[in-house]
């Protein structure tokens, strides 16, 4: 079997854009017909750009070789142009392909991906999602006094609200504007509100839900350490990357110096950068995206490294539902998976980009029975949905703001 040909498929999310505002997907195709889907978590440059790294790499590497040799594609790829370090927007388009290579293994054998990667361990996964406002708008303005991320009363009832559903975990990220030049201090006020948020969340739910306290590595060790020391008393089972990825051993400080358990790993790839995380001591929980982390084996490698630390998964997702559906096969073969990041409860234009949907019962996900990665894209809604624009997918603010 060899990959025949492949396409791109750059789709525009509409408002309220829960994911970011595009989302893009590679459709691999087999001399025997076969349909394997991926999809590239990669923000660094303009989706057409990207596109065109997608189609520049799939020339060279993937057309008229077997999907089935996911490690020999791995090593072609990363090492492409004399590289053979972690490189975020190459391990990003990588991580797509390898993507669609599995769902192509799966379908050939007839099974899903997770159980050609070591089996099924767990029957249903538990999810959480961010307190996405029930209006859609995600930034406030100075006047809103209502919004969901200005007023902790109103996050609370949020919060509430997707506990009612069945979620048993809710995110949130209260501190502030994250922005190029963090990592910096904390200001007064954003250590009042984050405080305010965990202990009105915390007393709306109770012992119901778990608190997912997250930030954008926007602060220094010291300023994380002063915040941590604000939350401890809600016990929030993570605070997410307290401070900038770049110097795990300044995480590290923070890991040492807090009774909550830090979570990092949207931004990192590969199983080198995971691998310093761990033997720092920077993380309890690993987050990595496997739309970007350099796919499924790799995902699976840096797991594997992770419990022998006695750490944990949580994939991370925000972006489209080919990754979310990669999360899941991999979630489901993963001994120390821990948790699974949605978009809510996987529906919305979530579920519309799939001509089925991915099941959630209260709270969980069901990793589907059918072979691959258990999804296939809508190419109808996604060719009726194109992205015009020329924004990146996720931006930080470019100026200071402490």
């Amino acid at each position: 079997m060899k990959i025949k040909e492949f396409e791109t498929f750059v789709v525009g999310n509409p408002p309220p854009r829960f994911g970011g505002r595009y989302f893009l997907f590679v459709k691999l195709v087999t001399d025997t017909g076969i349909v394997g889907y991926g999809e590239v978590y990669a923000a660094t440059f303009g989706a057409e750009t990207i596109a065109g790294m997608v189609a520049d790499t799939a020339e060279r590497h993937v057309v008229g070789h077997d999907p089935f040799h996911i490690e020999a594609l791995f090593h072609r790829v990363y090492g492409s142009g004399y590289s053979l370090r972690p490189d975020i927007s190459l391990v990003g388009v990588l991580s797509g392909l390898e993507m669609a290579c599995w769902d192509i293994i799966g379908k050939a054998c007839d099974k899903p991906v997770y159980e050609l990667l070591g089996g099924q361990v767990h029957d249903r996964l538990r999810t959480y999602t961010y307190l996405y406002p029930a209006d859609g708008d995600v930034y406030p303005s100075d006047q809103d006094d209502q919004h969901i991320y200005v007023n902790a009363d109103v996050a609370a009832q949020r919060a509430l609200d997707y506990v009612e559903q069945g979620f048993t975990a809710v995110k949130f990220d209260p501190a502030g504007a994250y922005t190029v030049y963090d990592g910096g201090m904390p200001t007064l006020e954003e250590l009042d509100r984050s405080e305010r948020f965990v202990t009105t969340i915390r007393a709306a739910v109770g012992d119901r839900a778990d608190l997912l306290f997250g930030t954008h590595g926007q602060f220094t060790a010291a300023g994380a350490l002063r915040l941590a020391k604000r939350l401890e008393a809600s016990d929030p089972l993570w605070f997410e990357e307290p401070t900038p990825p770049e110097n795990t051993r300044e995480m590290a400080r923070v890991a040492a110096g807090t009774t909550i358990p830090v979570a990092t790993g949207e931004r990192l790839c590969t199983k080198h950068e995971f691998a310093r995380v761990l033997q720092a001591g920077a993380a309890a929980i690993l987050q990595p995206n496997l739309g970007r982390v350099g796919g499924l084996l790799e995902a699976k490698k840096i797991a594997a490294l992770a419990e022998v630390y006695y750490a944990q998964i949580a994939p991370h997702l925000y972006c489209g539902p080919i990754v979310g559906a990669a999360n899941i096969q991999l979630a489901a073969c993963t001994p120390n998976f821990l948790i699974l990041e949605g978009i809510e409860r996987w529906d919305g234009f979530h579920g519309d980009l799939l001509t089925a949907p991915i099941e959630w019962q209260e709270g969980y996900v069901i990793p589907s029975k059918e072979p691959g990665l258990g999804v296939n894209l809508n190419e109808e809604v996604a060719r009726a949905n194109p992205w015009i624009g020329v924004d990146l997918h996720l931006e930080m603010t470019n100026h200071p703001v402490r």
